[in-house]
């Protein structure tokens, strides 16, 4: 067996863990848990860390159980949050659900017949037949209001810091969270429990119900709050948060993400996000240090996590769409592109609508009249002498060239180019 804490400390992804894990790990494979919230049907890159956790406790020889909180995310938890959030209904939290099983699959191993397949489990399966008065003699009466009123998540809420205060709803979750650890303790075996370090209150008070109600041992484990070099929140962008479904968030955006780190971000997060070997990192960032202008660490990372998330094809895809912008791309790359694509690829580029009942239309008619790539005629039948306007990646030589409908990419646009970095988008309205 590989020593699980071992690696997880060289990735640099351990905050907190309590005495005695790593040595109940290395006697025998062991079963643990990650909570993930639904409160959307997809997951984000601020998930990330928990799951590639849990794919090195599997690829450890340990068994990962991802639990999926279709009862506590009724509630919320209350952990670095400010104000209570908005409570989900069933039918809602089912859907999301669905989604994030697809998506913890592309990381985890559910199917095989290997011993320490992975296991999907959602807490409202235990929690909706529970009542309310079972709950509090059986779970509440084994944890203090003192125990719980000491926990970071629960002082931060009722300090200064926030006006709203916090509502019993909020108060309670810390308890479901351990009668959570509870119930896989006693039905899976599940000696564990793993998170982000803003969880370490939560855990504890499983471990410590544990204790008290079963005399049983069981441990916790969690990971630093993976930040931005710069201090910004890792994983948001001005458009929100990089989504793991390319419907939200498309490949190609996913890898410019990656792509576009800083190169202390990149050598952290290469260790972190990447199933890459030490030796391999180690190897990589050197080369890196070497050359840093040539980004070839970001390359790297963009390529794993695309890769491992998206697939070898799409992260192709997204290689080719960067070359949209900045290298020799061709006519036939830009008109494979799909329009998600062509769109994400070309944001923020100036555009112009022109009637389809147009075409076919002259190029300087095109560009000069019904659009204003250029302010005149003259100016723009200059600059096809100069050889210095493209349409769809291909120079415009001839000034009496006619434009149709074989020129529109996804049969709505054309791409405009006017010198070598000034683009313009021209929709067929």
């Amino acid at each position: 067996m590989k020593n699980f804490v071992e690696e997880l400390k060289w990735r640099g992804m351990i905050q907190d863990i309590m005495p005695g894990t790593e040595e109940k790990l290395m006697e025998g494979p062991t079963a643990a848990y990650v909570g993930i919230d639904p409160t959307a049907d997809s997951l984000h890159i601020g998930h990330m860390v928990g799951i590639m956790i849990l794919k090195h406790f599997q690829n450890c020889g340990h068994k990962p159980i991802a639990l999926v909180g279709g009862a506590t995310g009724m509630i919320g938890d209350p952990s670095m949050k400010s104000q209570e959030r908005n409570l989900l209904d069933e039918e809602t939290l089912n859907h999301n659900v669905a989604g994030i099983k697809k998506q913890l699959s592309i990381f985890l191993d559910f199917e095989s017949d290997i011993e320490n397949k992975a296991e999907l489990v959602n807490n409202y399966d235990w929690m909706k037949g529970y009542s309310f008065l079972n709950f509090a003699r059986d779970i509440g009466k084994h944890i203090t209001v003192n125990y719980m009123m000491a926990k970071d998540s629960v002082k931060k809420r009722l300090s200064s810091e926030s006006r709203e205060g916090m509502s019993f709803t909020e108060f309670t979750y810390q308890l479901l969270q351990g009668y959570d650890f509870l119930y896989l303790y006693e039905h899976k075996g599940c000696t564990l429990q793993m998170g982000g370090s803003d969880q370490w209150g939560n855990i504890t008070t499983g471990t410590e119900l544990i204790r008290r109600k079963l005399g049983g041992e069981a441990y916790a484990l969690t990971c630093p709050l993976i930040t931005k070099a710069d201090g910004g929140k890792f994983g948001k962008t001005e458009s929100g948060n990089i989504w793991l479904d390319p419907e939200r968030t498309s490949p190609y955006q996913f890898y410019q993400f990656w792509l576009n780190v800083s190169d202390a971000d990149a050598q952290k997060y290469i260790k972190i996000f990447t199933m890459l070997t030490k030796e391999e990192v180690e190897a990589a960032v050197a080369q890196h240090l070497e050359a840093p202008e040539r980004r070839e660490l970001q390359k790297l990372l963009a390529k794993e996590v695309t890769t491992m998330v998206h697939g070898a094809q799409e992260y192709e895809n997204a290689v080719a769409a960067s070359q949209m912008l900045f290298g020799n791309a061709t006519k036939d790359a830009l008109m494979g592109l799909d329009e998600k694509t062509f769109l994400a690829v070309f944001d923020g580029v100036p555009t112009f609508e022109v009637p389809a009942e147009k075409f076919p239309l002259g190029i300087i008619d095109l560009l000069a009249a019904e659009s204003q790539v250029f302010p005149s005629k003259g100016e723009c039948r200059k600059m096809i002498q100069a050889n210095g306007v493209s349409i769809n990646k291909e120079k415009v030589a001839d000034i009496n060239a006619q434009i149709g409908s074989e020129s529109f990419i996804n049969g709505k646009y054309i791409l405009a180019q006017k010198g070598k970095k000034n683009y313009f988008i021209i929709k067929i309205a």
